[in-house]
């Protein structure tokens, strides 16, 4: 049970189990060096704003190279990017435990960059490789598999300054990368040998564009949602800490206070994919998001038009609002984003799964990578309350683009795709698939009759009641109804041994 997804295959669960371990390591060796690489960083004669962009280069390489992965994924192989992204991933770790031992100023932040550009390029590959694996495997719960691993990436993020930090106290600088980089090392060999070989020779000669997918409004607005909430962690992470310094408080104080939000969002993470894939439109939920991440800083401000000084519990009631608003939209924007996707004619394959899964890692770094930077600027020239509202301001943007989206978009009636008998000579179901795929959308079945669209209401009550016991003539037995494009519109359907696919228009 896979937090309501049902019961799993063993093929799914084998899956399910090498990425997220590999997501909760990946996590944890995101946030490894976050406590004690600046101190090592100065002591090595280094500014403030050079290890700053050793920080920031990586999820600005991630932002460049992950479109590029999903474009190719499939030709590359999902698993093989997976696999190489992690070693890659591993042995950027153990290099970056190893430069305490470099002399020099110029030496040391010059291999810092090198390492972190390596390692954010196997990053993004397992990333993205991950996501599209996901989706092949899980197409009826992408939503929810997703909140998954999020949740578990979460987690490792949570773990990791707190893993290193036992760990810097117990061997020094270079123990934490031996560690975690060997973690990383493990999970790779356990994901090569569990996890199933993604393979579909169909998919190879397709190649959806990146710039085709961004000519797509209902992807556009998924990606701006993705971009405005990393936006928002990545302002706190680097302006909450001296907003936080008028209570006084304790380290190990301080330190939960950075939990609160990634705590609430790793744990609320499924229960929004479980409303995406069984209850409510993605849309919806993206809308709901961006209100509450708006209240949530709001609250942290608090607001300028609030008449009321900073108080710890209403800071604290504004992170888990904002850990609340995060999870739903960083779900929400990876499902919608993939519906959308097949739903305008992008095939349903590996290479659609690795473009969006490329296209969602590629905005989620680009808000990463914005969100500090913009923070520093806001922050040193307006103070830290009203710089707040830049996060409020646009996640207000994008919910208000999102709910003009949803009410100018045209519900299509829902229609049922009409399976063809086992019986059907084979040579005459290839001649008639092109005829019979241009009218199935026009079709809706209203009791146990298939309506065409097109005709008049009484000509259809006509056919339907000279119909031979209102039951559907064989297409082998008749041939000589295949001539048209109604040849297959007469009477009720039979049951059939395939279940019948319900097929939903854009949300």
């Amino acid at each position: 049970m896979l937090f309501g997804c049902g019961k799993l295959s063993k093929r799914q669960s084998s899956t399910f189990i090498a990425v997220i371990f590999s997501e909760f390591a990946s996590g944890i060796c995101c946030s490894l060096q976050a406590p004690f690489y600046p101190g090592m960083a100065e002591r090595k004669g280094c500014t403030a704003t050079e290890y700053g962009f050793v920080f920031g280069i990586f999820e600005f390489v991630v932002f460049l190279v992950s479109p590029l992965y999903g474009q190719h994924l499939n030709k590359i192989g999902p698993k093989i990017t997976f696999n190489g992204g992690i070693y890659t991933t591993g042995i950027c770790a153990i290099l970056f435990g190893l430069l305490d031992k470099v002399e020099g100023r110029y030496a040391f932040i010059t291999l810092s960059f090198v390492i972190r550009i390596i390692e954010a390029m196997g990053n993004a590959a397992f990333l993205t490789a991950s996501f599209a694996i996901i989706a092949k495997e899980f197409p009826d719960n992408v939503a929810t598999t997703f909140a998954s691993l999020e949740t578990f990436f979460g987690l490792g993020l949570i773990v990791g300054p707190t893993v290193g930090g036992a760990l810097y106290q117990v061997g020094g600088y270079t123990l934490p990368f031996a560690v975690m980089g060997s973690a990383l090392f493990a999970s790779a060999v356990l994901a090569a040998f569990i996890l199933p070989k993604q393979e579909d020779k169909r998919d190879k000669e397709s190649s959806p564009s990146v710039f085709k997918a961004l000519k797509v409004p209902g992807i556009v607005i998924a990606c701006a949602s993705t971009i405005v909430t990393s936006t928002s962690i990545g302002f706190l992470q680097a302006t909450m800490e001296p907003h936080l310094r008028v209570f006084s408080l304790k380290p190990i104080v301080l330190g939960l206070m950075f939990v609160i939000n990634g705590g609430v969002y790793a744990i609320t993470a499924p229960g929004w994919g479980w409303l995406c894939d069984n209850y409510i439109p993605p849309k919806i939920i993206t809308v709901t998001g961006c209100v509450l991440v708006a209240a949530g800083f709001c609250l942290i401000g608090p607001a300028p038009f609030f008449n009321f000084p900073v108080i710890l519990w209403v800071c604290i009631l504004g992170l888990v609002l904002h850990g609340l608003g995060m999870a739903a939209q960083l779900v929400a924007s990876f499902g919608d984003a993939l519906r959308t996707a097949i739903t305008h004619g992008f095939p349903d394959n590996v290479e659609t799964f690795g473009l969006i899964s490329g296209l969602w890692t590629s905005t989620f770094a680009l808000g990463a990578f914005l969100g500090p930077s913009i923070s520093g600027i806001l922050y040193d020239s307006v103070g830290f309350q009203n710089s707040s509202m830049f996060i409020v301001v646009i996640h207000l943007v994008v919910g208000i683009v999102t709910s003009i989206f949803i009410c100018l978009s045209k519900k299509t009636t829902q229609y049922v795709e009409i399976k063809e008998d086992k019986s059907t000579d084979t040579d005459i179901n290839h001649s008639n698939a092109s005829t019979y795929e241009s009218i199935r959308s026009m079709r809706s079945v209203g009791t146990g009759i298939s309506i065409e669209k097109s005709r008049p209401p009484a000509m259809n009550s006509l056919i339907a009641c000279n119909s031979y016991k209102s039951q559907a003539w064989s297409e082998k037995d008749s041939p000589s109804l295949m001539m048209g494009p109604y040849s297959h519109s007469y009477g009720t359907i039979k049951s059939r041994s395939v279940p019948t696919t319900y097929l939903q228009g854009v949300a």
